[in-house]
Protein backbone atom coordinates (compact mmCIF):
# COMPACT_ATOMS: atom_id res chain seq x y z
CA UNK A 1 0.00 0.00 0.00
CA UNK A 2 1.64 3.39 -0.77
CA UNK A 3 0.14 6.87 -0.30
CA UNK A 4 1.58 9.35 -3.04
CA UNK A 5 2.18 13.57 -2.85
CA UNK A 6 0.34 15.73 -6.36
CA UNK A 7 3.13 14.60 -8.49
CA UNK A 8 3.38 10.99 -7.55
CA UNK A 9 6.23 11.25 -5.16
CA UNK A 10 6.00 8.55 -2.37
CA UNK A 11 4.60 9.99 0.59
CA UNK A 12 4.35 6.25 2.51
CA UNK A 13 4.69 2.37 1.78
CA UNK A 14 3.50 -0.21 4.28
CA UNK A 15 3.51 -3.65 2.81
CA UNK A 16 1.28 -6.66 4.74
CA UNK A 17 -0.17 -9.94 3.33
CA UNK A 18 -3.02 -9.92 0.99
CA UNK A 19 -5.18 -11.26 3.51
CA UNK A 20 -6.19 -7.80 5.36
CA UNK A 21 -8.74 -5.30 3.63
CA UNK A 22 -7.39 -2.15 2.30
CA UNK A 23 -9.56 0.42 4.62
CA UNK A 24 -7.86 -1.86 7.54
CA UNK A 25 -4.53 -0.37 6.62
CA UNK A 26 -4.54 3.05 6.16
CA UNK A 27 -3.60 4.18 9.62
CA UNK A 28 -0.68 1.58 9.69
CA UNK A 29 0.29 3.52 6.06
CA UNK A 30 0.10 7.00 7.82
CA UNK A 31 2.17 6.11 10.74
CA UNK A 32 5.13 4.51 8.77
CA UNK A 33 5.30 7.61 6.54
CA UNK A 34 8.55 9.03 5.03
CA UNK A 35 8.02 12.66 5.95
CA UNK A 36 6.85 14.03 8.94
CA UNK A 37 3.68 16.16 7.67
CA UNK A 38 0.52 13.81 7.39
CA UNK A 39 -1.13 15.40 3.72
CA UNK A 40 -4.27 17.32 3.87
CA UNK A 41 -6.76 15.09 1.58
CA UNK A 42 -6.15 11.34 0.95
CA UNK A 43 -7.52 10.06 -2.25
CA UNK A 44 -9.02 6.74 -2.41
CA UNK A 45 -11.06 4.54 -4.41
CA UNK A 46 -14.54 2.62 -3.31
CA UNK A 47 -13.42 0.42 -1.32
CA UNK A 48 -12.21 3.36 1.08
CA UNK A 49 -15.86 4.30 1.37
CA UNK A 50 -16.44 3.99 4.89
CA UNK A 51 -18.08 6.31 7.84
CA UNK A 52 -15.30 5.05 10.42
CA UNK A 53 -12.35 5.51 8.33
CA UNK A 54 -13.26 8.96 7.55
CA UNK A 55 -13.41 9.90 11.54
CA UNK A 56 -10.39 7.42 11.89
CA UNK A 57 -8.61 9.56 9.51
CA UNK A 58 -9.83 13.22 10.33
CA UNK A 59 -9.25 12.29 14.44
CA UNK A 60 -6.17 10.72 14.23
CA UNK A 61 -4.42 12.57 11.63
CA UNK A 62 -6.08 15.43 10.78
CA UNK A 63 -6.89 14.64 6.78
CA UNK A 64 -10.07 14.43 5.37
CA UNK A 65 -11.08 11.13 3.07
CA UNK A 66 -12.30 11.46 -0.29
CA UNK A 67 -13.53 8.56 -1.97
CA UNK A 68 -16.88 8.04 -4.07
CA UNK A 69 -19.97 6.27 -2.38
CA UNK A 70 -20.38 2.53 -2.81
CA UNK A 71 -23.01 1.79 -5.54
CA UNK A 72 -25.46 0.78 -2.57
CA UNK A 73 -25.06 3.99 -0.39
CA UNK A 74 -28.26 5.19 0.64
CA UNK A 75 -29.06 8.92 -0.67
CA UNK A 76 -29.37 10.20 3.17
CA UNK A 77 -26.32 8.59 4.36
CA UNK A 78 -23.91 10.12 1.80
CA UNK A 79 -20.73 12.04 3.07
CA UNK A 80 -19.55 13.49 -0.27
CA UNK A 81 -20.23 15.93 -2.75
CA UNK A 82 -19.37 16.83 -6.24
CA UNK A 83 -16.34 19.37 -4.84
CA UNK A 84 -14.00 16.93 -3.36
CA UNK A 85 -15.04 14.41 -5.70
CA UNK A 86 -13.18 16.59 -8.32
CA UNK A 87 -10.04 15.39 -6.68
CA UNK A 88 -10.30 11.73 -7.48
CA UNK A 89 -9.61 12.69 -11.06
CA UNK A 90 -6.19 12.99 -10.26
CA UNK A 91 -5.78 9.55 -8.57
CA UNK A 92 -3.61 8.34 -11.89
CA UNK A 93 -0.94 9.76 -10.24
CA UNK A 94 -0.83 7.34 -7.59
CA UNK A 95 -0.75 4.41 -10.41
CA UNK A 96 1.96 6.23 -11.98
CA UNK A 97 4.40 5.70 -8.15
CA UNK A 98 2.91 2.05 -8.82
CA UNK A 99 4.51 2.01 -12.49
CA UNK A 100 7.60 4.01 -11.37
CA UNK A 101 7.81 0.78 -8.76
CA UNK A 102 7.23 -1.66 -10.80
CA UNK A 103 10.23 -0.96 -12.96
CA UNK A 104 12.48 -1.63 -10.43
CA UNK A 105 12.11 -5.70 -11.24
CA UNK A 106 12.62 -6.81 -8.11
CA UNK A 107 9.21 -5.61 -7.02
CA UNK A 108 7.17 -7.17 -9.18
CA UNK A 109 6.85 -10.40 -7.83
CA UNK A 110 7.86 -10.48 -4.27
CA UNK A 111 10.63 -13.36 -3.97
CA UNK A 112 11.91 -12.73 -1.01
CA UNK A 113 11.17 -14.87 2.63
CA UNK A 114 11.03 -12.09 5.13
CA UNK A 115 9.12 -9.08 4.59
CA UNK A 116 12.07 -6.66 6.02
CA UNK A 117 14.07 -7.62 2.58
CA UNK A 118 10.82 -6.73 0.72
CA UNK A 119 10.27 -3.03 2.51
CA UNK A 120 13.62 -2.72 2.31
CA UNK A 121 13.88 -2.92 -1.60
CA UNK A 122 10.25 -1.06 -1.63
CA UNK A 123 12.25 1.98 0.25
CA UNK A 124 15.43 2.06 -1.57
CA UNK A 125 13.36 1.84 -4.64
CA UNK A 126 10.82 5.28 -3.37
CA UNK A 127 14.78 6.80 -2.59
CA UNK A 128 16.13 6.30 -6.34
CA UNK A 129 12.53 7.91 -7.80
CA UNK A 130 12.76 10.66 -4.93
CA UNK A 131 16.31 11.41 -5.76
CA UNK A 132 15.00 10.88 -9.68
CA UNK A 133 12.92 13.74 -9.15
CA UNK A 134 15.33 16.32 -7.18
Amino acid sequence: MAIADSHGLPLAICAESASPAEVKLVAQTLEQRLVADVPEKLIGDKAYDSDRLDQEVLNGFGAQMIAPHRRGRRPEHKTQDGRPLRRFKRRWKVERLFAWLYNFRRLVVRYEYHVENYVGLVQLACLIILLRHL
